[in-house]
């Protein structure tokens, strides 16, 4: 038989326990974790940001009235670059530098950490745009780019949904894209991660990935001679050699710094992704590859949206690495989907939202509003 002091002690843990136990299923909502939000800066917004001191500022103080943990700075594209580099076109650098006076990266990561915030730097890396004077293309001519089978008879020939895509199955793209992240790297050794962006072949009528070198390398590797779009192990191929790309590009940024952030961004559906840009986002994920995806979910309705999540969901092994997009230049003038698509991305399980692009910000104070009153009495909520 148990002591009176026994006793009394065995009925407070109980006590305890019970107060613990329905203590946590009471809990109120708003005192669950808080799932952060993240931003895209984009280069061909107006003002650009790396161009004026006053827009860095602004930024960084729209970043602390939002919350924002981790900004998305574009400083590559289309082959040029915003950053100092003996390869690229640093014409937009050298510009900015003038205008500002000093590196304006290195200037922003130092404002932004000072303010709490990461910046990663966003690389747009198989897509040359509309530049068809590109350094790339004068080095090495329409080779690179990838292609169908249709005739090519001038430059104009290879676009594809309006911009030029370079071959990732191209040994020279594949060195000159690991040249451009070290450069990025070795340049600003306080940078918290890279995202990579236009990691995929195009999608638009896709049966693309026949320039001579690619189908030079399949043939030798695979000993497959004749094939269609249907053959699987061409399509295995072109899906490998993007992944292999992925992982060459995050090996290089973790040799600068083995705790740098890796990220991508990844596509829907999934379908999409898997079959149309040979893009295995969430195999990155689940390898480990990557840190995290940004998953382009940029429809201009909540059902779309909901659905292209929770097929995400069925994907990776862990959700809160993929990082849930939402496209707010489809939603310019609808601050309530806006608003509702970023709640149901907060309750989802995602490890982030992330708003595409701060430029829209600026144009729509209505949706920039959203985000410093997200934590107040929101009007749109669902």
């Amino acid at each position: 038989m148990m002591k009176r002091s026994q006793v009394s002690s065995f009925i407070f843990c109980m006590i305890s326990l019970c107060v613990v136990f329905w203590g946590g299923l009471l809990e109120p909502a708003g005192a669950q974790q808080e799932v952060p939000i993240h931003l895209f800066v984009s280069v061909i917004q107006t003002p650009p940001v790396l161009t004026s001191r006053a827009a860095i500022q602004d930024l960084i103080n729209f970043s602390k009235k939002a919350r924002v943990g981790i900004l998305f700075v574009q400083i590559y594209r289309a082959n040029r670059a915003w950053f100092p580099s003996k390869i690229s076109d640093d014409s937009p650098y050298q510009d900015s530098l003038k205008k500002v006076g000093e590196d304006p990266l290195a200037l922003l990561i130092q404002q932004a950490h000072t303010s709490g915030v990461k910046v990663y730097a966003w690389v747009n890396l198989l897509s040359l745009s509309t530049n068809k004077d590109a350094v790339l293309l004068r080095t090495y001519g329409p080779d690179i780019l990838t292609r169908n089978t249709k005739p090519k008879e001038k430059i104009e020939d290879y676009k594809i949904d309006n911009q030029y895509f370079l071959e990732p199955g191209d040994p020279r793209i594949r060195k000159y894209l690991n040249d451009v992240i070290a450069e990025i790297a070795s340049a600003y050794p306080s940078l918290d991660g890279f995202l990579f962006d236009y990691i995929r072949y195009p999608d638009v009528d896709p049966s693309y990935g026949y320039s001579q070198a690619n189908v030079k390398r399949f043939e030798e590797a695979t000993a497959v001679k004749a094939f269609t779009e249907k053959t699987e192990s061409w399509r295995a191929w072109k899906r490998e050699q993007v992944t292999s790309l992925v992982d060459e590009l995050a090996v290089t940024a973790r040799k600068q710094d083995p705790g740098i952030g890796v990220a991508t961004t990844g596509c829907v559906s999934y379908a999409r992704a898997y079959e149309d840009s040979f893009q295995d986002w969430p195999s990155w994920i689940n390898k480990g590859i990557v840190d995290f995806v940004e998953l382009m979910d940029y429809p201009d309705n909540v059902i779309d949206y909901r659905q292209y999540m929770e097929e995400a969901k069925t994907k990776v092994d862990d959700f809160r690495k993929v990082y849930m997009g939402v496209g707010a230049y489809k939603l310019l003038k609808l601050p309530e989907v806006f608003a509702q698509q970023i709640q149901a991305a907060q309750r989802s399980g995602a490890g982030a939202v992330v708003i595409f692009h701060y430029g829209n910000l600026l144009e729509s104070p209505q949706l920039a509003k959203v985000l410093e009153d997200e934590k107040k009495n929101n009007p749109y909520k669902e």
